[in-house]
């Protein structure tokens, strides 16, 4: 029996589908993004360290994957034959398809979700935390934004997956498009014209939603984008109206003031393997230290303990004469918050926010912390700082568009945006090309002549023995020598400490 193509033309000109179509459009968007934020609530409480909660997320998205959905409609629209309460809601079929749908598509958003929150690495929240910057500001400004770029092509794929499941919601005669088709040929019989014309119906909505979607992907997708580098003489103008960056020199210690950092007695392990025994240090406010020693000395470990990136198991560390961070003290407390605001850090893997540009990484602590207040004054200084590190021509591009060495320049600005009165570096030019060490040493050698207190962990034995006032020498989880580099340099000395520290910096043949 040929089929009756005119009928099936006259599909697309009856209002019943057109209606149907806004139907699903709508119920489909609300269970895209009702689906969405539950889900992104499971997916955190799923990466959660309270096992508790941990747990109870991950039996909501077992049960409701498990469940088909088309029995969680039918049990969710007769719930109100077991709680009345429910009528006003689950009553209607638009609204009950709409929980039920919501419920179901949480559980696969949430493992969407889940997947895009481990893909950002570790050292991006460590890097807000450097910066001072709470839980939630470090999930709205630097996870969530990665995450949500990472899971976009899947949450679109689902979108589109549940614009089709939104037809199981005929079965409680919610009036969409398969239910609209089913009833119009019940009348004239003429099935599969009908259900064609369902099934171009569900195409164009797919297509047209789609495409939007890619759209949107494609306008936050950061590979396309390419900022210009500016030109010189748009830097010498921009220059000429910012004014020249002038930092004056840090008043060294006076006599009777506290250090700038003391810790005492660090101790710090990892299970039952002690990286920290005992370490005991003093810096002096202008003072340049630098720590060395051989991998798995507790170098790291130690720098990372004091900005709170480490709790300590043992001992305290003291900032400018106050208690900041004590053995077994919470690192979220308001103290330990304020100090890491006095502390710069400089990671070995620059740890940038790849979806910031140069500028925003820089401006996004000084605008999270409001100071100073002037928005205006704050991006002043910040181009500063840019043009301070030699990078004012590349303020608009993004982190991958720059060379190892002009993202750890990028790092040292960033840092030196919160004012911070301690600077640390871990390893700061481990991961760049030799030829692109001395650009990242050069900042550092201006910061030291500037009278910034610096704690340096290093493998650059000849900058270490330039730019310090002391070397410390750390193996098997002690400080095995603090000395000058003068002294260290005198071949004349005899202290098998010394004569170690000598022959691990080459300068013993």
């Amino acid at each position: 029996m040929a089929l009756d193509w005119s009928y099936f033309w006259s599909l697309f000109s009856m209002g019943i589908f057109w209606r149907a179509c806004l139907t699903v459009v709508e119920l489909g968007s609300l269970v895209w993004v009702l689906g969405m934020a539950l889900g992104f609530l499971l997916a955190c409480a799923r990466t959660s360290e309270t096992r508790w909660i941990n747990w109870a997320a991950g039996l909501y998205i077992w049960l409701f994957r498990s469940l088909p959905l088309l029995v969680v409609v039918v049990v969710v629209f007769n719930l109100p034959q077991i709680f009345p309460l429910t009528r006003a809601v689950v009553g209607d079929p638009f609204f009950a398809g709409l929980v039920a749908m919501v419920l179901t598509e949480a559980a696969y958003m949430a493992e969407i979700h889940r997947g895009g929150l481990q893909s950002v690495a570790r050292g991006q929240r460590e890097a807000a935390r450097a910066l001072a910057l709470g839980l939630f500001g470090t999930m709205r400004l630097i996870v969530i934004p990665q995450a949500f770029r990472i899971a976009l092509p899947t949450l679109i794929n689902e979108y589109v997956t549940i614009i089709k499941l939104t037809s199981l919601v005929s079965v409680i005669s919610l009036p969409e498009l398969l239910m609209t088709g089913l009833r119009l040929y019940s009348q004239n019989f003429l099935v599969m014209e009908t259900l064609l014309g369902v099934a171009v119906y569900y195409v164009l909505l797919v297509t047209l939603f789609s495409t939007l979607l890619g759209w949107f992907e494609r306008r936050l997708d950061l590979q396309k984008r390419r900022p210009a580098t500016l030109g010189e003489a748009d830097c010498a103008a921009l220059r000429k109206q910012l004014g020249n960056l002038r930092v004056a020199p840090a008043a060294s210690q006076a006599p009777g003031q506290p250090s700038a950092l003391e810790l005492v007695n660090i101790h710090k392990a990892y299970g039952p393997h002690q990286v920290l025994k005992g370490v005991n240090l003093s810096v002096g406010k202008g003072e340049v230290i630098s720590i060395i020693g051989p991998s798995g000395s507790g170098k790291t470990s130690l720098i990372r303990t004091i900005n709170a990136l480490e709790k300590i198991d043992q001992g305290e560390i003291i900032l400018f004469g106050e208690g900041y961070i004590s053995a077994n003290a919470s690192l979220d407390s308001r103290l330990v918050r304020n100090g890491i605001s006095r502390i710069g850090m400089v990671f070995q893997g620059f740890n940038l926010f790849p979806h910031l540009s140069v500028l925003e990484n820089v401006l996004l602590a000084p605008r999270y912390h409001h100071e100073p207040g002037d928005p205006a004054l704050r991006q002043t200084q910040a181009l500063q700082l840019l043009d301070k590190v030699g990078l004012l021509a590349h303020q608009h591009k993004y982190p991958h568009q720059l060379s190892g060495g002009q993202q750890q320049r990028v790092a040292i600005a960033r840092a030196l945006a919160m004012s911070p009165e301690v600077m640390l570096f871990d390893e700061p030019t481990s991961a760049l090309d030799p030829e692109l060490v001395g650009e990242v040493l050069k900042v550092i050698q201006d910061l030291a002549q500037e009278g910034m207190t610096m704690v340096i962990v290093t493998h650059e034995m000849d900058f270490a023995l330039t730019i310090s006032d002391r070397v410390l020498f750390m193996e098997n989880g002690l400080v095995q020598l603090d000395a000058s580099p003068r002294h260290i340099r005198q071949a004349t000395t005899t202290d098998a400490a010394t004569l170690r520290v000598r022959r691990f910096m080459g300068l013993d043949t």
